[in-house]
């Protein structure tokens, strides 16, 4: 059986980490079994969805690398999961409700009072067609509800093993809202067979929904749509790097932001593909090794720590990684392609791509030098090669040191603040022939250039 999974966002706002993370597994479980993976746009509440929102959500995708082999709008299948409801209806599984919001919630607090479970009492079962109808008299519209068998469901989880959820502690479902409105759950199984999902691979905060969509599943498949129920994963949910709920302190976790951020998309896959796992954080060479990689037994039962410090330092090994003829049209396009050589000399010092356009300044300037100590810059002016080439720095140096006594630190960092501006950055022996001696002369006479 090939294997076929499924990402379902709703085009409400912004992907982040934590919907991005479920749709990179379901993507790295598909391709490292040689299976497909579907894009299912769940925008039945027409309302909220938004066209940009939609748009939005595949750029996001195929900037991350996690391209689809089918794609769907749920709202284009309202005829299909209507069909569902009434064999549903027919088969007495989906029954009309008509109790308020305020009733429900009355309700609800006398059972707790009382120490009882506070699932819903099936009342609307016993009204009668006369009931019913005095009510929607009324104006009251009814909302469905699917009735639950009430027994253990059982299945194996390809991440958290044997796993049950008792059906008779939980309220039955509603699946339609009084204004018609299908919720999530209905479109979502009726989908899920048509386009023969073999895996539905989510956060563990669904185990408990999973209970009821298996007996959903099966009452379907009774009633001649589908015919197997599909397996099931849940993964551990991410948390921040000190075990709490993920915050809005660690910045923007939406890819749209991390994107104008300067993150990489491999070193955002990297880190949620791997974190809370038994391998290694390190950025991957590929989406596709990422996926050859991945296996659900490596994932812990723990909450997945999700550390920017973790992502930064990925980051940065995916720009190291980059080669030149790979970041030429990038290099093009921030207007600071200045050659293979810059490139290889700057890049080990870069923790972002755009920072490439600093260390281009150093070579094109202007560079304001700074010159704490105007003799020592200018007997190293005097001594300065008249052939700036990759064996000048340590002639130079050598020639600095001899003429002010200078070492060490003493030495080199001087020369790197009057000719960089900046107490950090690339090997000068390398930048220095890149610089170039015009601008070296002018820089230690302190002029700007």
């Amino acid at each position: 059986m090939s294997v076929k999974v499924r990402f379902a966002p709703s085009p409400t706002g912004k992907l982040h980490v934590g919907n991005v993370r479920t749709a990179l597994v379901n993507w790295l479980f598909a391709k490292g079994q040689g299976g497909s993976f579907v894009l299912r746009i769940d925008d039945t509440d027409l309302v909220r969805s938004t066209k940009e929102s939609e748009d939005n959500i595949e750029i996001d995708l195929k900037w991350l690398g996690l391209t689809w082999d089918e794609r769907y709008n749920q709202s284009k299948r309202f005829d299909r999961y209507e069909e569902a409801a009434e064999r549903l209806k027919a088969a007495g599984r989906l029954y009309a409700c008509y109790e308020t919001a305020e009733e429900l919630d009355r309700r609800r607090k006398v059972q707790l009072s009382r120490g009882l479970p506070p699932i819903y009492d099936r009342a609307a079962l016993n009204l009668t067609d006369e009931e019913k109808a005095a009510l929607e008299a009324e104006g009251r519209r009814p909302h469905w509800r699917f009735k639950l068998e009430g027994k253990r469901v059982a299945w194996e989880d390809l991440s958290r093993g044997h796993a049950e959820v008792d059906t008779a502690s939980m309220s039955d479902p509603v699946l339609i809202r009084e204004d018609g409105l299908f919720l999530y759950t209905l479109p979502s199984v009726v989908d899920d067979i048509d386009m023969e999902i073999t895996h539905i691979i989510r956060g563990e905060d669904h185990v408990t929904n999973t209970g009821a969509q298996i007996e959903i599943f099966e009452a379907l498949i009774q009633e001649g749509l589908g015919t197997k129920v599909p397996g099931f994963a849940h993964m551990p949910l991410l948390v921040g790097a000190d075990g709490a709920a993920l915050s809005k302190r660690l910045g923007s976790l939406a890819i749209i932001d991390m994107r104008a951020d300067g993150y990489e998309p491999i070193a955002i896959t990297s880190h949620l593909g791997k974190i809370g796992t038994s391998d290694n954080l390190e950025v991957a060479a590929s989406l596709e090794e990422l996926g050859a990689g991945f296996a659900f037994s490596k994932m812990g039962r723990s909450p997945a720590r999700y550390d920017t410090a973790d992502l930064d330092r990925l980051n940065a090994q995916a720009v190291h990684a980059i080669d030149y003829a790979e970041a030429k049209p990038r290099l093009e396009a921030l207007g600071v392609d200045l050659g293979e050589t810059f490139w290889n000399t700057v890049r080990a010092n870069l923790n972002r791509f755009g920072e490439v356009a600093d260390m281009a300044r150093i070579v094109t300037g202007p560079v304001t030098p700074v010159i704490e100590d105007a003799a020592f810059a200018a007997a190293a002016l005097e001594v300065l090669p008249e052939v700036i080439d990759e064996n000048a720095w340590s002639a130079w140096t050598a020639a600095v040191k001899e003429k002010t006594g200078a070492k060490g630190k003493g030495l080199f960092m001087p020369l790197r603040l009057i000719l960089t501006g900046q107490a950090h950055g690339p090997d000068m022996a390398a930048m220095a022939p890149l610089i170039g001696r015009e601008a070296m002369v002018r820089r230690l006479k302190g002029e700007a250039g």
